[in-house]
């Protein structure tokens, strides 16, 4: 697939109809907090692969409009803030320990 303007505002078009749905999720089950939502890994999951794709259309293309770098700017720093909760980071549920498990479940 090749890196292109196009892709990366389908991709943040999708997180963002994602994030929507979620949140949508979160109300009808009765506000739950998004940090207690069980498809909350999924979308640090999606974000963090929107933030790399942005990351690499900068480093390809320099003639970037400023409305797209600051949507990708807008993206990293929010990933910054959910950062921990990709999955590559995360223990297997077998090998934490019970304040990790508590910590990673906001028990």
């Amino acid at each position: 697939m090749a890196i292109n303007v196009q892709q990366f505002i389908k991709l943040a078009n999708y997180y963002n109809q994602t994030a929507m749905l979620m949140s949508a999720i979160c109300v009808q089950k009765g506000g739950i907090a998004m940090e207690n939502y069980v498809g909350r890994f999924f979308a640090a999951d999606v974000l963090e692969y929107i933030v790399e794709y942005g990351r690499r259309l900068m480093v390809q293309d320099k003639n970037l409009s400023a409305e797209i770098v600051a949507v990708i700017n807008r993206f990293a720093a929010q990933f910054e803030r959910v950062k921990d909760l990709i999955t590559p980071t995360q223990k297997p549920i077998h090998e934490m320990t019970l304040a990790e498990f508590e910590k990673l479940m906001n028990i």
